[in-house]
């Protein structure tokens, strides 16, 4: 199961998110996503747990805890809405 973690302090790293996961079952991957241009946080994530069961507990017990003084947010991640062709461009208008 693909689980979102948001509202994620700056400072925490991958293996603080994995590690408190894993209190609850196998971890397959973590992943916390950055800026591309300055490398920091952008304050949410995601978690990757192959057994449902697993996943389901750890998600219900981390939601709302507290890490690094912030009050996690965590869910099963949805699938990104599709996004449009855009179209709209400058040169469109002559």
């Amino acid at each position: 199961m693909n689980i979102y973690a948001g509202n994620l302090a700056w400072e925490l790293s991958e293996d603080d998110l994995r590690e408190s996961f894993e209190s609850f079952g196998e971890v397959s991957s973590v992943n916390i996503l950055k800026d591309r241009m300055t490398g920091r946080s952008r304050g949410f994530g995601f978690v990757e747990m192959p057994n449902q069961e697993e996943a389901e507990a750890a998600i219900s017990a981390l939601n709302g805890k507290d890490m690094k003084g912030r009050a996690i947010k965590v869910s099963e991640a949805r699938p990104r809405p599709q996004r449009g062709s855009g179209g709209g461009g400058f040169n469109d208008r002559f």
